[in-house]
């Protein structure tokens, strides 16, 4: 939902702006009613997607309101009120707004969206000290705010105060929260990239180079780079056709990696990353649970710690991140040997939420589920050898806001990916990726069948089609357009 949404209980009032009378819904921000009348305020920090923040004050207006005074506010976040006078060009306007441009100029001075803007009012450089030419971030807030509001994350935020003010990750490291989706990168006005030191956005671009460095076969534009499509089933009993569990088990066997970060249930249906260094901690992981866990800190950690042959298995969120401290940490660790399953992920849960969407259409207690399966649209759940099932669609109240932006469901920039979409019942569908993939596959023992690349391209592009038109609501154009919420009064 818009933040800027108009609430229809509200009563109609008049305003004047630039001399021009004007009916407008009360509440409605000064900003809203301008672009309606057709009356350009520069912005930064706004998005119509978004709620308003105030951050660049690049929009503010001289208003006329209590007692006949008049003050400089910004437009993007203050509501109209009745007989309230607005100055959208007014001189002690514009004497603000350049002195505003003035410091981000001397802030950014290379960023050309800033220097465009401040070229409007004739200021062709800064007189202010410039400290860091390089600098491209202005503080404005959208990436924090996108992923707080829109995408749910809430993987960066502001930190430090005065001129060290900075936008970063919890801690200065890497993030526990970010899933990749890239949504910071696509609404940011200027391009930064300082941000991303600690995050795993991943762009178009992003995905090539992690495409040329890491993966090796043909590229499908709906699952990505492979180089073998099939369906197997292991000895191992596990998820579907217990390949995921086989691969690890003989990754480890073979000494392909001594080291694998999993997920395991613990109490109840709750669950969390442990790091597995035997083949029973494996086994004892297996099965799927379909909620997110934060596990890239171990990643981070056992690279610290001296440890260079690594598996991990993962959603693609995590599996972007995974890659991205892969490309990071090589630099330092040439040696280190990162090998990664990947699951295929149409959506993840919140365990809390999900609690109660399952009581509520299951009648079924989440924690005493022994086995969970989302298989043809249901989710299936198995309690003392009874299957519950419910379509997925009815437990939408449960699904992690993020996965509303992630446009990979076959996670393709893993090694080797694992599901159970396309193949027939007890078998998992695998894709090899890379020759690390290769490799692991080879050293696993399987019995294949035939796969339906059809049913897998399907749900890739429902996924893809979804974050398409999510990411619509960030990096759509603005286009003017006369506000239902105001009628100008001839």
């Amino acid at each position: 939902m818009e933040s800027n949404q108009i609430d229809p209980s509200k009563q109609e009032i008049t305003l004047t702006i630039d001399g021009q009378e004007v009916h407008a819904k009360e509440g409605v921000s000064i900003l809203e009613v301008a672009k309606g009348m057709g009356i350009n305020i520069p912005t930064l920090c706004y998005h119509k997607a978004l709620s308003p923040f105030g951050s660049c004050r690049i929009c503010s207006v001289e208003i006329v309101a209590d007692r006949g005074k008049s003050r400089i506010v910004t437009s993007c976040n203050y509501p109209v009120v009745e007989g309230l006078v607005v100055y959208t060009k007014s001189e002690k306007t514009i004497k603000v707004r350049k002195l505003l441009l003035e410091l981000l100029l001397a802030r950014t001075p290379k960023v050309e969206k800033i220097k465009a803007l401040a070229l409007e009012y004739g200021i062709e450089k800064p007189s202010f000290w410039v400290e860091d030419e390089d600098e491209d971030c202005i503080l404005c807030g959208l990436c924090t705010r996108v992923c707080n509001e829109l995408v749910g994350v809430n993987a960066v935020d502001f930190a430090k105060r005065g001129v060290e003010r900075e936008i970063t990750t919890p801690y200065q490291t890497f993030s526990n929260d970010c899933i990749g989706c890239g949504a910071c990168v696509k609404i940011c006005p200027t391009n930064s990239k300082r941000r991303r030191a600690y995050t795993y956005a991943t762009l178009d671009e992003d995905g090539k180079k992690i495409n040329q460095q890491f993966l090796k076969g043909n590229c499908d534009e709906n699952i990505g780079v492979y180089s073998q499509l099939l369906s197997a089933k292991s000895s191992i009993g596990g998820q579907d056709g217990g390949v995921a569990t086989s691969l690890l088990v003989s990754g480890m066997q073979k000494g392909i990696f001594d080291t694998t970060i999993v997920v395991q249930r613990t109490e109840g249906y709750r669950a969390e990353a442990i790091v597995a260094e035997s083949i029973d901690n494996i086994l004892e992981a297996k099965s799927t649970k379909y909620v997110r866990v934060k596990m890239l800190w171990l990643l981070d950690d056992l690279i610290e710690k001296g440890k260079r042959k690594i598996a991990i298995i993962g959603t693609p969120c995590e599996v972007r991140a995974a890659r991205k401290i892969q490309q990071s940490m090589l630099t330092k660790y040439p040696d280190l040997q990162l090998t990664i399953v990947g699951l295929f992920c149409f959506e993840a849960f919140d365990y809390d939420r999900l609690k109660v969407a399952v009581q509520k259409q299951m009648s079924v207690d989440l924690d005493k589920v022994e086995k969970t399966q989302i298989h043809k649209g249901k989710f299936l759940a198995t309690i003392e050898g009874k299957e519950y099932a419910v379509a997925v669609k009815d437990l939408a109240t449960a699904q992690e806001h993020g996965c509303n932006f992630c446009d990979d469901f076959s996670n393709k920039y893993a090694d080797i990916s694992v599901g159970s979409v396309g193949s027939p019942e007890g078998y998992s569908t695998v894709i090899v990726r890379s020759d690390v993939g290769k490799t692991l596959l080879e050293n696993t023992q399987l019995t294949t069948a035939d796969i339906n690349k059809d049913e897998i391209v399907k749900l890739a592009t429902l996924k893809q089609n979804r974050a398409k038109k999510n990411f619509g609501k960030i990096i759509q154009p603005e286009v003017p357009v006369q506000s239902p919420a105001m009628t100008p009064k001839i």
